[in-house]
């Protein structure tokens, strides 16, 4: 099984760079509130790294 993290968006997209709201909607990721679980990759984990000021981790799992 491979590990997942669980992420959470907590910031708006609104008056953000364009390649931020990329990168949210890259994850899955575009209404407030919106949750998703992901697999932990290195890609991934840089994708949540640019735009942790919008996003939080719940939950690490595996």
């Amino acid at each position: 099984m491979a590990k997942t993290i669980v992420v959470k968006q907590i910031g708006s997209p609104i008056r953000r760079p364009q390649d931020q709201r990329a990168t949210l909607i890259g994850l899955g990721l575009n209404k407030m509130h919106r949750v998703r679980e992901l697999e932990d990759t290195p890609s991934v984990r840089g994708m949540i790294r640019k735009i942790s000021h919008m996003v939080e981790i719940v939950e690490e799992r595996g």
